[in-house]
């Protein structure tokens, strides 16, 4: 079993998700920027980024983003792709989000695509947002996605396929999962195989250990980190409440 977001899952990891609406969560992210921003936002602190996709398009509407993710390999392709509509507005540093220390402040920043369900321990979620709020000035505003815990107890994890087609051939991804119900984890079993000309060329296996939230907790570690929650809601319909069919919700909190 290798690590979270190792070489090949990296590599194939924007076209396992090329159906994902950065756009559309880039404006969801803007439009909360103008409605609950106590001042302009120009600089980003984009905590998880991956390989850029939040990144790269609020760089291009004009936003300063600084990048941090763990895996060196999703920062590869990050930083290989090419995009001079951003004009240099982002760039990215490899880190731990527990530890990670840049000596700036921000007037925003933003967990997005579950990263902080990443964070799988009470003290993991705890130094995850501490290090959050040690980047964000006063009254600047932070964002986050996560799976809500009534969802995925109700609705549970089941198998899934996904096929991409590639030039060469195609890559398949089975994804299957479990519950740890004590720990608020769902475990998620990734076998990702790389097929061209029919032949199989490269495979791999990773197991993501993600935890899922439940409001009053969310709450709570927000406060315990100088954050104060202004609202959950469903995730991309974020003006409605959350529910047992929304498994994906957003939080917006403030530094306090």
């Amino acid at each position: 079993m290798r690590e979270e977001f190792g070489c090949l899952y990296s590599d194939a990891y924007d076209l396992l998700y090329q159906d994902k609406d950065y756009a559309r969560e880039c404006d969801l992210i803007e439009c909360l920027f103008q409605r609950f921003g106590e001042g302009p936002i120009r600089r980003v602190l984009d905590l998880g980024c991956g390989t850029g996709g939040h990144g790269f398009l609020l760089a291009r509407r004009g936003y300063q983003v600084v990048g941090v993710d763990r895996s060196e390999s999703m920062l590869v392709q990050a930083r290989g792709k090419v995009d001079p509509l951003s004009d240099g507005r982002v760039v990215f540093h490899q880190g731990d989000l527990r530890r990670i220390d840049l000596q700036q402040q921000f007037d925003a920043a933003t967990m997005m695509f579950a990263v902080l369900g990443y964070q799988v321990e009470n003290s993991d979620v705890l130094s995850a947002l501490r290090g959050a709020r040690r980047h964000v000035s006063q009254g600047g505003l932070f964002l986050f996605d996560v799976w809500y815990g009534p969802a995925v107890l109700h609705q549970r994890p089941c198998q899934r396929i996904k096929v991409i087609p590639t030039p060469e051939g195609q890559i398949l991804r089975a994804a299957s999962g479990e519950l740890d119900v004590h720990r608020h984890l769902c475990t998620v079993l990734y076998r990702v195989w790389q097929l061209e000309r029919g032949r199989l060329v490269a495979d791999t296996e990773e197991r993501h250990a993600v935890r899922y939230f439940f409001p009053q907790e969310l709450d709570l570690f927000l406060e315990s980190s100088g954050f104060s929650l202004i609202r959950l809601g469903a995730f991309p319909e974020f003006d409605r409440d959350p529910d047992e069919t929304t498994w994906n919700v957003l939080g917006l909190a403030r530094a306090i």
